[in-house]
């Protein structure tokens, strides 16, 4: 029976990249000369797991590096090499390459073959630069010492007779004996036969326990720790002998496989040709969805709290069929409790499935350790990277659309925030710069600051910059929130030159109009010689709000729930009018905008404001007063794009369709607050004119 291998890829390759992330990160925190031997030891693991399913898929580039990686792995948790910063800048540029190799078998696309056989090389030559004249010796001493009693060199006559009994339950932990003597076969010539005394009957044949054990002679100047180290995952479970083979006259066996039933033969053969196939397979397209799978690791009580919300809906949707088929009018209290309880039963499924899609934004801080690393060699600046708030979570859709922008925050924050060590000094600051990511909940968004202690950003020298650009008139007096807010305009920068690590002006456009898509905000706080402050305010989700529902006019718009502080009805002693045509209101000790819907939809009304409505909105801690004819109530909706249904209208978020199937206008009110001041601008230059 054949195995269709593709069906495990996704799972190979999802968890090769984890493997690869964790690899990352253990040699980030790995100190030169003081290695921890335990976090080595799961660098080395992970490593020797890629291998291993990298052989099982016939990935030999993989497996070829991941060998490499391998042995300068082992002598170092071994002791026999130092670590040092050189060894583990090769070693990260080793996980970029795996990364790079198993993202290509992914896609179906070409690796870089140059830069695989330059990392096999430069490894090689540091396990070799290892192994001195003297070591070399010690080596062979070892090696001579240990004939006789089968130590650690190659045994007499250059080779090994392994005997290998695996545990009936040996599949069951996912190891395979094929690809264990795959492994041998890369270390020398083998010749391999196979016991199969213990093969039952085919009635009483269990698929799922191994009954095979195999004696292997291994032919070449191997070391015995090479073969220690293929059967290292299955130690525990197997009987495994190795002995030094007699010495023999010259020739050497021919690598042969045995198995006594011919039909167990056939399957094994069957599965290394499909094996074999895979590669080519993907190359032609099969692998092209792969690169655009998303898949996501959930809770199991999650899922568990899913079944059980399914079980009540279920319930519900029962008792409601049988009232609907025996209803009369004295049931209809039954009726309205019925359909209570599946508003109930849906609500909560609804939040269930929302939380499946949450994730810690981990997720998103995931990279920026390494880039930071890479960037304080490339700049020669010293930076403490703090990461605050690891497990707040956010929808899977919205973290994937966020790591973009926070990593060229960060980048930029390196490059132009953050001071080289020695001008550090001189500013009586410590060399090592700081650079902190937070990430809380407030309210129903989540906020992402990205603070650093750097140079900060001149106010004047931006002002001046945005002057020359013509986007500020001479005279204008502006606030700082309206001066740091030029950052995001298209090529406008502090800085004369570009770099490599951040163009001039390039790119912070980008970030905000990416956030802006989000339905999120960024702001920008900064004191020169201090730092520089970047939040960013994100929705937990993208596709339903809480709103509140109100009429404006003809019309209903809804505004996000959280967004309200507060609903009340305006009196005429707190309704204060400014020069021109801004109209303001007394609120809690402060004075707020209002903004009339109705003017500014170009509908019909006007007048008084006394006793009329007013929503209290936030909006990243500024607070408006939006007029409103009446208040409908607050309900759940589905937030549909703008964008994609009819294209972008600046002071809308979305639209939803409501319960009577009209649609509804969702309100931005980060949006509304620019319609608003241009508008008045536009009547105050009227009006001067």
């Amino acid at each position: 029976m054949s195995i269709d291998m593709n069906q495990f890829l996704q799972t190979f390759f999802e968890e090769s990249f984890e493997g690869l992330d964790d690899m990352e990160n253990g040699l980030l925190n790995m100190t030169a000369g003081e290695p921890d031997v335990e976090q080595l030891n799961d660098i080395f693991r992970a490593a020797h797991s890629i291998k291993g399913g990298a052989g099982t898929f016939g990935l030999t580039s993989v497996t070829d590096l991941t060998h490499k990686l391998e042995t300068l792995l082992d002598r170092l948790r071994e002791g026999e090499s130092e670590v040092t910063t050189d060894g583990i800048n090769l070693l990260l540029e080793s996980v970029d390459c795996l990364r790079s190799l198993l993202q290509a078998e992914r896609d179906g696309s070409e690796a870089d073959p140059e830069q695989a056989a330059d990392i096999t090389t430069r490894l090689a030559a540091m396990v070799d630069g290892d192994n001195g004249d003297d070591s070399a010796g010690a080596h062979e001493d070892a090696g001579s010492a240990d004939e006789g009693n089968g130590g650690g060199g190659s045994g007499p006559g250059g080779g090994w007779r392994i005997s290998f009994t695996p545990e009936p339950h040996l599949f069951m932990t996912g190891n395979d004996p094929l690809r264990l003597l795959e492994e041998l076969s890369e270390l020398g010539e083998i010749q391999v036969r196979c016991d199969s005394s213990s093969l039952p009957a085919l009635p009483d044949l269990d698929p799922e326990q191994c009954v095979l054990s195999w004696t292997i002679e291994l032919y070449g100047d191997v070391q015995r720790e090479a073969i220690e180290e293929v059967f290292e995952w299955v130690e525990d479970d197997c009987s495994l002998t190795i002995a030094p083979l007699e010495p023999v006259s010259g020739n050497t066996a021919a690598t042969e496989l045995e198995t006594a039933p011919e039909s167990q033969a056939a399957g094994a053969g069957e599965v290394a040709d499909e094996t074999q196939q895979q590669k080519p397979a993907q190359q032609s397209g099969g692998g092209g969805n792969a690169s655009t799978s998303s898949s996501i690791r959930v809770d199991t009580g999650k899922i568990d709290n899913l079944i059980d919300m399914v079980g009540e809906l279920v319930i519900t949707q029962s008792m409601l069929n049988e009232l609907g088929e025996n209803f009369t009018m004295d049931r209809l209290e039954k009726l309205q409790d019925g359909l209570a309880q599946l508003e109930r039963n849906t609500r909560e499924l609804q939040e269930n499935v929302m939380r499946i899609r949450m994730v810690p934004i981990s997720f998103a801080y995931s990279r920026l350790p390494r880039m930071v690393h890479d960037l304080m060699r490339q700049l020669g600046k010293k930076v403490d990277l703090q990461l605050n708030g690891e497990e707040t979570e956010l929808d899977k859709t919205v973290m994937e659309k966020i790591i973009d922008p926070l990593v060229h925050l960060v980048r930029n924050a390196m490059d132009h925030g953050i001071e080289p060590p020695e001008k550090r000094v001189e500013l009586g600051k410590p060399e090592t710069g700081t650079l902190e990511m937070n990430a809380y909940h407030k309210g129903g968004y989540i906020v992402i600051e990205i603070n650093d202690d750097g140079g900060g950003i001149s106010r004047d020298r931006l002002l001046n910059k945005a002057r020359d650009a013509g986007l500020v008139e001479n005279g204008a007096e502006l606030s700082d929130e309206q001066v740091f807010d030029f950052i995001f305009h298209p090529g406008l920068s502090t800085h004369d030159e570009a770099t490599d690590v951040s163009g001039r002006g390039v790119g912070m456009d980008v970030v905000k109009r990416n956030i802006k898509a989000l339905g999120g905000n960024i702001t920008v706080n900064s004191t020169p010689g201090k730092g520089t402050r970047f939040a960013i305010h994100l929705p937990l989700t993208l596709s339903i709000l809480d709103g509140q529902l109100f009429r404006v006019g003809d019309q209903v718009y809804v505004v996000p729930l959280i967004s309200i502080m507060e609903s009340l009805q305006m009196q005429g002693g707190k309704i204060k009018r400014m020069a021109g045509t801004s109209e303001l209101y007394e609120w809690r000790d402060d004075y707020i905008p209002i903004i009339r819907l109705r003017e500014l939809f170009n509908e019909a009304g006007g007048g008084d404001l006394e006793n009329e409505l007013m929503v209290v909105v936030e909006e990243d801690d500024r607070y408006v007063g939006l007029h409103v004819d009446e208040l409908l109530g607050q309900q759940q909706v589905v937030i549909k794009s703008l964008k994609s249904n009819y294209r972008p209208v600046t002071g809308f978020a979305g639209a939803t369709i409501l319960g009577n199937g009209t649609v509804a206008l969702i309100l931005d009110i980060a949006g509304l607050l620019e319609l608003a001041q241009a508008r008045d601008e536009v009547l105050t230059n009227g009006a001067n004119n």
